[in-house]
């Protein structure tokens, strides 16, 4: 490493969005990530099939509630 940096040019904010949304990666242990990859194989693909098990969850939360 330098012993100095020279941040003289540099320009403040020139990566930051406003309304950017990130999508962070969601990882799932062993016996939840294989039950879904059963579903996933006879019906579609993981992110779909965790986005429906999810929003089931959630009406089941809403009528719970």
């Amino acid at each position: 490493m330098k012993k100095e940096y020279d941040f003289s040019k540099g320009e403040r904010g020139k990566f930051y969005r406003q309304n950017l949304r990130i999508h962070l990666p969601i990882y799932l242990d062993e016996e939840s990530l294989e039950f879904v990859e059963k579903i996933a194989k006879k019906k579609a693909d993981l992110t779909s099939v965790v986005n429906e098990i999810i929003k089931g969850d959630k009406e089941l939360a809403k009528a719970l509630t």
